[in-house]
């Protein structure tokens, strides 16, 4: 059941926890982990060679040779600790870093209070036509819930592959609520072999450019979202994420609900000389802000410095 547009402002979904009065230690990504627990929780040991205890004769050292022994082991100790830690931050495109970073945003859905993975409002500098800024304002938050009616068939079956997890959606409006841009996470089954392989197909297909593929929008009654139904879905945008299983997505249209006859992807909506409806209005830019910054906020939580190629 739908609720109201000043219920759905601090709404929090089934699973994932509401904001805290005060901001909690624990959710911070900076707090330092547990014993035992994942990596950063202690640095690595490092054993060196055992001491040789066989005696030596006693020699006479000088002061000249004693001064550059000392050098020498201050050097020989620096360069050995800075190649242990370069190999130990240094995990490499499949080192343990980059796992944990994986299975972190994995978890998300479930670690993550609502408001902060679906702000209220998310800013948008440069993110309109000609590099203006945007401002969105979340009016409405759907459940956690899984995938089942939640997309098109088509688009249902492209993603069946990597199964999914958990399904996490909100809708947004623009500073003139004149538009509508549902934002979706789903959150998925797969490993990292198999988001890049869904990643890869969908890139050599396209399939991020069928209109028989668009993501299905998020409407609640009480709200500028109101009409906003799949007849009315006007641009959208899909990134599979080959660092995260997470496929990113986001779907827009007219808050007057004004149904669309042609939608366009967001990439050729936002091309320089477009002249589709869509184009024109900028809905190709309200659905291609949105996704990268999701996206790009999902990495940040998760601790992925970059995504590796498709």
């Amino acid at each position: 059941m739908y609720k109201s547009q000043a219920e759905t402002r601090s709404e929090t979904t089934t699973r994932l926890r509401p904001v805290p009065a005060e901001p909690d230690p624990a959710l911070s990504w900076s707090a330092p982990m547990s014993p035992g627990g994942v990596p950063g929780a202690g640095r690595p040991a490092v054993r060196f060679g055992e001491p040789d205890s066989r005696p030596r004769p006693f020699a006479r050292r000088t002061r000249g040779q004693v001064v550059a022994a000392a050098v020498c082991l201050v050097l020989g100790t620096g360069l050995i600790g800075g190649a242990v830690t370069g190999a130990w931050l240094a995990d490499g495109p499949e080192g343990p870093g980059t796992r944990h970073a994986f299975a972190v945003a994995g978890d998300l859905w479930h670690e993550v209070p609502v408001d902060q993975l679906f702000p209220p409002t998310v800013q948008g500098r440069g993110a309109g036509p000609g590099e203006a800024d945007r401002v969105w304002t979340r009016i409405a938050v759907a459940p956690d819930s899984g995938c089942k009616g939640a997309f098109d068939a088509l688009l249902s079956r492209a993603l069946a592959p990597v199964g999914c997890e958990r399904l996490l959606r909100a809708t947004y409006t623009d500073a003139t609520q004149s538009h509508v841009t549902t934002v979706g996470l789903l959150f998925t089954e797969a490993d990292a072999p198999g988001m890049e392989a869904l990643a890869r197909r969908f890139d050599r297909e396209r399939l991020d450019r069928r209109s028989d593929l668009m993501p299905m929008p998020y409407g609640a009654k009480g709200t500028a979202a109101e009409g906003f139904g799949p007849e009315q879905r006007a641009s959208w945008a899909i990134s599979v994420l080959t660092d995260a299983p997470v496929v990113v997505y986001a779907v827009s249209g007219w808050a007057d609900g004004r149904p669309v006859d042609e939608p366009q992807p967001a990439e050729d909506a936002m091309q320089p000389g477009a002249t589709s409806a869509p184009a024109q209005a900028g809905l190709g830019h309200e659905a291609r802000g949105l996704a990268d910054r999701f996206e790009r906020a999902l990495r940040q939580r998760a601790g992925t410095p970059t995504e590796r190629p498709s």
